[in-house]
């Protein structure tokens, strides 16, 4: 098992640190703060699907995607071990933003009544490219037949797809924080120097935070160098 850096460990705990102050946060928005979420209507139904959906995109889609990116930077064991611990955590993500996207998509006014902003745009973009990341990650682990020198090409598109489309869905994350706020303030329901609007800012920066923190381990050279020799070694056993 290789040693992990005096450096590297410290990323991954500032990683957990942020991870786990993103989601604390998140929790106390949905769940304190949960009359926001839906300021015409009393129903209990709409009120609870209103509130997962910030709780799948966030915990469930971006917290655990980014714990997909840094499981090759930390957790023991062969590399087919963790290529399949880091595809069943993106399984896992992306089955959590479908579902996330799904909640809004189930109100009484339909689909077409919440595809109509930005955050919404590129909250469906942002899905289907993770989608299709998946798929390619999923089909490439199953299909033992490439060559050495195809999955040396492919790598590196495939980390930066994979990094692109998490930092999509951050900025995604708080496109829809920056419109929630807004229209909530702008109504008069929330306080500009309220403790709600303090929480979903503290939410945003955490979540940039956290984002800058997963991509600079990601791309740091010993993580690339690992990266290649994995990819270099797995098609060198296989051509031979």
């Amino acid at each position: 098992m290789a040693k992990v850096s005096t450096s590297a460990l410290s990323l991954l705990l500032f990683a957990r640190i942020s991870a786990l102050t993103v989601a604390v946060l998140v929790l106390i928005w949905a769940l304190h703060f949960k009359t926001s979420f839906l300021p015409h209507s009393h129903s209990q139904e709409d009120l609870i699907y209103a509130v997962l959906h910030p709780l799948f995109m966030v915990i469930g889609f971006i917290l655990i995607s980014g714990e997909a990116i840094l499981v090759h930077s930390w957790l023991p064991g062969s590399r087919n071990f963790k290529k399949s611990v880091h595809l069943c955590l993106q399984g896992v993500a992306l089955a959590s933003g479908v579902f996330g996207i799904w909640t809004k998509f189930h109100g009484e006014d339909g689909i077409v009544a919440n595809f109509f902003s930005l955050h919404s745009w590129m909250g469906l973009i942002c899905i289907s490219l993770f989608g299709a990341q998946w798929l390619m990650g999923f089909l490439s682990f199953w299909h033992r037949g490439e060559v050495r020198t195809a999955r040396v090409r492919i790598l590196p598109w495939h980390i930066f797809l994979g990094l692109y489309t998490y930092g999509l869905a951050v900025v995604t994350a708080e496109t829809g924080l920056l419109e929630k706020l807004t229209f909530l303030q702008s109504r008069g329901s929330v306080l500009k120097r309220g403790t709600e609007s303090m929480v979903v800012n503290g939410l945003g920066l955490g979540l940039a935070l956290l984002s800058g923190v997963v991509i600079l381990a990601a791309i740091s050279p010993k993580y690339q160098m690992s990266q290649t020799k994995m990819m270099y070694s797995n098609g060198k056993s296989l051509s031979s």
